[in-house]
């Protein structure tokens, strides 16, 4: 499932700044990362099994690995864990109305979080 239109798809944000706003609200980058991108992922453990809120960037300039870089961030996706084949993000998921609107709920905190930054004259 994707998230169109949340304003994160449009943000340009300094790296060290975007891993700050990130682990404010839960979200680790763990291995999801190279050279050139790096994804953001909030973990959900409930009845109905175990998602991931991804929100995906790349690097317009600078290296992630060496913590330097400017990103773009691109709109985010939800995906749905299944052992052994790893994260299904297929149209034909089905999620849970609860989870769909936390969702929203954390895309709408970092957008408002990076908002905030960048009124403080962040980029």
């Amino acid at each position: 499932m994707i998230f169109n239109d949340t304003g994160l798809e449009s943000v340009i944000i300094e790296q060290e700044l975007l891993k700050d706003v990130m682990n404010k609200h839960g979200f680790v980058a763990g291995g999801h990362w190279d050279y050139e991108r790096i994804t953001y992922d909030f973990k959900y453990e409930i009845s109905e099994g175990i998602y991931y809120l991804r929100v995906p960037g790349y690097a317009l300039k600078g290296d992630i690995g060496a913590n330097n870089a400017t990103i773009q961030l691109m709109e985010p996706y939800l995906g749905k864990h299944y052992y052994p084949t790893g994260v299904e993000y297929g149209d034909d998921e089905v999620y849970p109305d609860n989870l769909v609107s936390h969702c929203n709920l954390q895309i709408e905190r970092i957008t408002s979080d990076i908002k905030a930054l960048n009124s403080l004259g962040a980029h």
